[in-house]
């Protein structure tokens, strides 16, 4: 990184150029004036010396920033009494400015246990996130159903078929739900099976009230996708292969599904190249009336050229393709699965969480001395590291590097020294965070580009509570306009959030007669 604050880009305008293309060109100007800041390992602060690479105008002012400052950064309240250089100032701001909207995070730092928008049924094996998340889904798809007026969805991914199940037992669609993992597939058959018989209960006795659900269980399919097959081959067999025959292609032929009707499409966190090849299906298969899709795992894309006409990874679109310093290094694709909101959160609490970051490049420092070799190893010492001391830290990490602790001076002065700079690493983790939404945002522009370029409607809408949900950030595309469907759907999920904070509050309230730190009632 050069030594002096760099420029903040122009944003430039070319009248030629779409909104979203020229989005997509400003985020790429950005991210390569900060590229060495993006593709930094946060491990190596030491033994890089990253933080000296930091333009020296900037470096006094993060040095002393509070925690609390540094969250203000990021957006919203900040501490009082930062005074941050202009050239960092402007660095941010351009950030946050070509970032998509997240939407608002709500008052609630997570979900309620049990979510009033689901039917108990619906809501057994469900974690309180993914119950947020399919019903959000779930009211989407039954909009674009109405819109399109296909009965019929294809859920791509499907894990142990929680969304699948809320679009047919909730919703009466009828859905088939493909996995590539047969134990998950014969876990949502059996979860199907439990939903089936206490329906079953429910319909024998004429003393309860009717069950708005209705008996229509998803269909599973064992399956890959393939990514290079036509439209009319759109399955592989499981890998492994099950000892069940191949099920039948849920897209038909070229021309339509199996009864000859379209589908819908739709991924909830579509890892890696899965969601570029759902969407290469959707361009390419006129039996996909519309997709909506979530990805994540933007690490997995493939980057390498692909092949005319079977586009994948990243980048998806010639419109960005075209641009010089497109490219988006590993590290980088990494940092786009971000979580700012709840970064942000530990930020303004001080929270221990905080320190493991320091801990892990005081051990890759030690790591490489004893061993220049051991770079960048896949190391966990635990899952609460941040509760542990160092010494405890390093006690477990170094045996996972093939170090025995006896033999690394973990009493030294030199270790002292850089677990006091835990300030500077957390300071410029903070400035990674701040470039990390840039980057989902344009690898999101890369794919509504590729399918603006074929003529299709398409919108990127912030669906989830990004409080609880990082990858909140929905495609939705469609071969017909989406405004019916986007029409007030912004106001339906500020409605949900302020009845899941109601929620959240009063499941959080001491019972009558209940001390807030009685048995019952956990301590903030």
């Amino acid at each position: 990184m050069a030594a002096a604050p760099r420029p903040t880009p122009r944003l430039q305008q070319h009248p030629e150029q779409s909104p979203e293309q020229r989005r997509a060109a400003d985020i790429i100007r950005l991210l390569a004036l900060y590229r060495p800041l993006l593709d930094a390992f946060i491990i190596d602060f030491f033994t890089d010396g990253l933080w000296a690479q930091l333009p020296p105008a900037w470096q006094p002012a993060l040095a002393s920033a509070t925690p609390v400052q540094l969250a203000g950064l990021l957006g919203g309240p900040g501490g009082p009494g930062a005074a941050w250089p202009l050239s960092l100032l402007a660095f941010a701001a351009a950030a946050r400015a070509l970032a998509f909207p997240r939407g608002c995070p709500g008052r609630s730092p997570r979900p309620p246990c049990q979510s009033c928008h689901l039917h108990p049924l619906l809501r057994r094996h469900v974690k309180p996130k993914k119950q947020h998340e399919i019903q959000r889904l779930g009211k989407l798809l039954q909009r674009l159903s109405r819109a399109t007026g296909c009965q019929r969805v294809v859920d791509i991914g499907a894990g142990q078929g929680h969304l699948s199940r809320l679009l047919a037992f909730g919703l009466g669609l009828s859905v088939t739900a493909v996995e590539s993992d047969g134990r998950l597939v014969g876990l949502a058959e059996r979860f199907d099976q439990e939903l089936l018989r206490e329906l079953g209960k429910t319909r024998g006795h004429t003393k309860r009230p009717a069950c708005p659900l209705t008996p229509l269980a998803p269909q599973h399919v064992a399956g890959r996708l393939d990514p290079a097959a036509p439209s009319g081959e759109f399955l592989l067999p499981p890998d492994p292969p099950g000892p069940s025959p191949a099920a039948r292609n849920p897209l038909g032929g070229p021309g339509g599904s199996e009864d000859g009707g379209q589908v819908l499409v739709t991924g909830l966190h579509a890892c890696g190249d899965l969601s570029p090849a759902l969407l290469c299906h959707f361009a390419r298969s006129p039996a996909v009336a519309a997709v909506a899709l979530v990805g994540c795992c933007y690490m997995k894309l493939s980057t390498a050229p692909q092949p005319p006409g079977c586009p994948l990874g990243y980048p998806l679109s010639a419109s960005v393709a075209a641009l010089p310093g497109h490219q988006l290094s590993y590290r980088a694709r990494e940092a786009a699965c971000h979580a700012l909101e709840e970064y942000k959160e530990r930020l303004r609490g001080g929270s221990p969480h905080l320190r493991a970051h320091c801990y892990r490049a005081v051990l890759e420092s030690l790591i490489r001395a004893a061993d220049p070799a051991k770079r960048h190893l896949g190391l966990q010492p635990g899952r609460k590291a941040h509760a542990l001391s160092f010494l405890q830290y390093a006690h477990l990490g170094l045996p996972l590097a093939g170090l025995d602790p006896a033999g690394v001076p973990l009493d030294s002065g030199a270790v002292g020294a850089m677990l006091e700079q835990q300030h500077k690493v957390v300071a410029f983790c903070t400035l990674g965070q701040l470039l990390a939404p840039a980057v989902e945002t344009l690898i999101l522009l890369d794919r509504l580009l590729y399918l603006r370029e074929q003529g299709f409607h398409c919108a990127v809408v912030p669906l989830f509570n990004p409080q609880f949900s990082p990858r909140n950030l929905v495609l939705v595309a469609s071969r017909t306009p989406l405004a019916t469907v986007l029409a007030g759907l912004d106001k339906d999920s500020k409605d949900a959030d302020s009845s899941e904070d109601e929620e959240l509050g009063e499941a959080e309230s001491p019972r009558e007669g209940q001390s807030p730190h009685s048995p019952g009632h956990s301590p903030q």
